[in-house]
């Protein structure tokens, strides 16, 4: 099944396996230079969308609901068993995901949030969208996760009632531990978002060794993910909230559609008849279509088995990199991990990206510090404020890993690496 999904197997050995002493795998001789040539670019991301999903989307094409219908009800019910959470609300994004849990939670103009530098910009903006203020805490250089203890450092340094929330973000696919970020926010009155869109699937073990699923609303308030093409689950745009909150969830559902409610148990008038819905707050459109919510759970059907294969392709990559000098992991070997992103770590980034593109290897950076971004800046932060990230950022790439990259695809990519790298040692 999960071959069927994701991939041919290996049908030669480059890059030659030949022992497993205590979890390392030692290879021989690695290969300087390719000797098969991909037929496709090979980017960092990709989607992938079979007959089956094309199915799912013509039949509720030919439905009675594009948007509004029961497709919507039944993605959300699914997902949030997927991820173990109680409720879950299909959003059209994101960003939007993001925006809506910042209105629940009430964030007001001033209140201080505290997230990553190393995100896409739109975590910190959600906090921006409310006229909250955003404050940064630095990364743990071997996870590329914030340190909490930076955040406990930061915390600690004002008075109680200073910083109202916490956004954590499970980058690259590796899950932060929240039952000690649960534990910090109780102890200094915060709520906590977490940002689950690289971690479908991904989870971290608790002090009790059990596993805690990124989005299952234990220890956050509200999570959050995104369906964007790269992403585990791809619905062309789409986003999810889940929680574990009743009052959370139906506040999330009216913000949704306008702030408009039909539900009578919530009506704060006397029906005039069976159409009648009243706006009771200031909410938006961030509806998800019928049509996205089918193709989501096409591909939910498929979420384990491209899970399991890019796990596989991951350990791959961290065998054959442990041969290559100068070549440096992030986080690699990490249970849980969700593999959204597979992050290498080089002295001449650029001139590896360069090199790479010529190849037909198409790789991206993730990220440019959100701290660094011209409009943050004008907000006051400067280069230097975390230097731990901006180390990072100077020497991270992101190389191609999806549940469709074959083997010999992936053998490619490590070739290319090497062969690069050992051209820049003989210089």
């Amino acid at each position: 099944m999960l071959m069927e999904v994701c991939c041919k197997k290996r049908t030669h050995q480059p890059l030659q396996y030949i022992g497993i002493s205590i979890g390392k795998v030692y290879l021989r001789e690695p290969m300087q230079k390719p000797t098969f040539y991909p037929t496709r670019p090979l980017p960092y991301g990709r989607q992938h969308i079979t007959d089956a999903d094309v199915a799912a989307v013509t039949a509720a094409l030919q439905s009675d609901y594009l948007t509004q219908g029961p497709t919507v009800d039944e993605f959300e019910k699914q997902f949030a068993a997927y991820v173990g959470a109680t409720y879950a609300v299909a959003v059209s994004n994101g960003t939007a995901a993001l925006h809506l849990c910042t209105l629940a939670l009430d964030v007001q103009p001033g209140q201080r949030v505290i997230t990553t530098p190393l995100t896409f910009a739109a975590s910190a903006n959600c906090v921006r969208y409310c006229g909250g203020e955003v404050h940064f805490a630095d990364i743990n250089p071997t996870t590329g996760l914030i340190d909490l203890l930076k955040v406990r450092q930061l915390l600690e340094a004002h008075p109680k009632g200073h910083f109202t929330g916490l956004i954590p973000v499970d980058f690259a696919g590796l899950a932060v531990d929240l039952e000690a970020a649960r534990q910090l926010a109780d102890e200094f009155g915060l709520w906590i978002i977490e940002d689950s869109c690289h971690a479908p699937g991904g989870f971290f073990l608790d002090s009790k060794g059990q596993e805690q699923r990124c989005g299952n609303g234990n220890f956050a308030d509200l999570a959050i993910f995104s369906f964007h093409p790269v992403k585990h689950i791809a619905t062309g745009e789409g986003g999810m909230i889940t929680t574990n909150d009743e009052q959370l969830f139906h506040h999330l559902l009216r913000l949704r559609t306008h702030g408009i409610t039909r539900d009578p148990a919530d009506l704060q008038r006397e029906p005039d008849g069976g159409w009648y819905m009243e706006m009771q707050e200031l909410g938006y459109n961030y509806r998800m279509p019928d049509l996205n919510c089918a193709l989501g759970l096409s591909q939910l059907t498929r979420a384990d088995a491209g899970l399991a294969r890019r796990r596989e392709l991951a350990a791959q990559y961290d065998a054959a990199f442990a041969q290559v000098p100068g070549v440096g992991v992030l986080a690699p070997g990490r249970p849980g991990h969700a593999y959204h992103l597979y992050v290498i770590e080089i002295a001449d980034r650029k001139g590896l990206y360069d090199f790479l593109k010529t190849r037909q290897i198409f790789t991206q950076v993730h990220y440019i510090p959100v701290h660094r971004m011209p409009y943050y800046e004008g907000l006051g932060w400067r280069a230097g404020d975390f230097p731990l990230v901006e180390k990072y950022y100077a020497h991270c790439l992101s190389i191609p890993l999806f549940p469709t990259l074959t083997d010999e695809e992936q053998d490619y990519v490590v070739a290319c690496i090497t062969e690069f790298v050992s051209a820049s040692h003989a210089i």
